[in-house]
């Protein structure tokens, strides 16, 4: 009796009871990306977006994103980088992927998307990190399709706060640019 009451509790603590820390139970790839700011490490949704987790995986193991600069920086809105060198040279990439802006997932603070074109399946290499719940860009606003959200920071969202606090101007007739580059120095796979 004593037996199967322990039998019991075990399966109970195994398969509910028991908190893993995010990634842990899906086994999402991890992403640590080193910025001239600090690090930061992301979580890639792989089971909601795996078009947006295959294509930004390619990128990085590619080495894509070393050299790379986060090129318009919105505080209260989002940061985005991906595209441009240090110098504001675009970069050329592959093929746009299709928009998975319907998998459920939402523009929350922290949270990872793919950043596009009016053409909803335009996104490439490019990627903006939301500092606020921006609600705005979740399917179906603003045009009908949303942008896909495909990750999320673990560690290091006062990073991304700090590459929200830089100043701005405009720079190579782009707008919201960092006056002083903000760098991805390297992208790398954890898991």
């Amino acid at each position: 009796m004593f037996k199967k009451i322990l039998a019991v509790v075990t399966i109970t603590l195994i398969s509910g009871m028991f908190v893993l820390p995010a990634g842990a139970a899906g086994k999402n790839p991890t992403v640590l990306m080193e910025t001239s700011l600090g690090k930061v490490t992301i979580e890639l949704f792989q089971k909601e977006s795996p078009a947006s987790v295959k294509n930004f995986l390619t990128y990085v193991k590619a080495g894509f994103y070393n050299g790379t600069t986060f090129h318009r920086v919105i505080p209260g809105f989002m940061v985005q980088g991906g595209g441009f060198t240090t110098n504001m040279n675009q970069k050329l990439t592959g093929k746009p992927i299709k928009n998975e802006a319907g998998n459920g997932l939402k523009n929350d603070r922290g949270t990872l998307a793919m950043a596009r074109t009016a053409d909803p399946d335009s996104a490439t290499a490019q990627f903006f990190i939301n500092l606020v719940n921006n609600n705005g860009l979740n399917r179906p606003q603003p045009d009908g399709h949303g942008y896909a959200v495909f990750g999320k920071v673990l560690e290091g969202m006062d990073v991304v706060d700090r590459i929200a606090g830089v100043r701005t101007g405009v720079r190579m007739g782009m707008r919201d640019v960092p006056l002083e580059p903000v760098e991805i120095k390297s992208m790398k796979v954890l898991k």
